[in-house]
């Protein structure tokens, strides 16, 4: 069994980004800026926007965090996302989800230029991904496609299952599955709440990436032997073991699907930290493309 390693692949990406930033720099070229808008004080997002600010450093990358009140309304949000759309400055930026209840998610996202939308949620650069065009790919599946083609996992002619069809990981990861190309050319199943015999299903998967929020669903006798398996769940479950009083747990009883899979990737340390290196390719991406501008 070998384990999928988020945290050092993550690592070998970031280096291998630094090092076209300082080439950048060295040609006095002007380096990526990406900019992050925080919407009220969520733990978990103030989390994620503050590694992602941390990791544009470490690649040398310049970084906005944009802080607004948890009782700001959509038209003051839209405003600026409309001077950062206007900002020759920032090459992209990312809007933190969720968003207080007061604003309409989908409102923003379609208010974010596409060029600038360095989490590919917009239409246009969904509909792009959907027909193999160059475009910007979501972090999350962008991470998992990097993951697999990094340790030579073949997926042509492989049976991907994905469980959960979100618009920000399996709705994306099932099509990417099935595009033409390395990683690509399987066959995929789309798999959901709806979904009847689900350990039906999983059981014939060669691939499975499971990106539900339901910690240790999948269970060993729903894996055939040497499954790919990869757990883009993540979950704070109370412990009081642990001094912080929870630990993080994926969607994958790990300790037994470990056992028959070909590969797995762990929670913590496999998907997360891919996701915030893709995300930093892709401003990297962004400021190619802006260069013609």
């Amino acid at each position: 069994m070998k384990i999928l390693d988020g945290k050092k692949t993550s690592q070998d990406i970031k280096q291998e980004i630094k090092a076209e930033v300082d080439g950048m720099k060295a040609r006095g070229e002007k380096v990526p800026h990406l900019a992050a808008v925080l919407v009220g004080n969520d733990g978990a997002s103030l989390t994620y926007v503050g590694s992602k600010v941390r990791a544009c450093e470490q690649v040398g990358f310049e970084s906005t965090l944009i802080k607004m009140p948890s009782t700001t309304s959509e038209t003051e949000l839209l405003k600026k996302i409309e001077q950062l759309n206007q900002d020759d400055h920032i090459d992209g930026f990312i809007v933190q989800l969720p968003l207080p209840e007061q604003i309409d998610t989908q409102k923003v996202i379609m208010a974010i230029d596409p060029s600038k939308d360095v989490d590919g949620f917009h239409p246009e650069n969904f509909g792009k991904m959907a027909l193999d065009m160059t475009t910007f790919i979501p972090a999350t599946p962008f991470g998992i496609l990097e993951l697999l083609e990094r340790y030579g996992v073949e997926t042509k002619g492989k049976h991907t299952v994905v469980i959960g069809r979100s618009h920000i990981v399996g709705r994306p990861m099932s099509i990417l599955m099935g595009r033409k190309g390395f990683p690509g050319n399987s066959t995929v199943t789309l798999t959901h709440s709806y979904t009847k015999n689900i350990a039906q299903i999983t059981t014939q998967a060669d691939i499975i990436i499971t990106a539900l929020g339901v910690p240790n669903y999948l269970k060993a006798e729903m894996v055939k032997d040497d499954a790919v398996v990869i757990d883009v769940g993540i979950t704070r479950v109370e412990d009081p073991s642990s001094e912080k009083g929870y630990r993080i747990t994926g969607d994958v009883d790990f300790e037994n699907v470990s056992k028959k899979a070909s590969h797995i990737t762990p929670v913590p340390g496999g998907v997360g930290p891919m996701t915030i290196a893709m995300l930093l390719k892709n401003t990297l991406l962004a400021r190619a493309q802006r260069r013609h501008l």
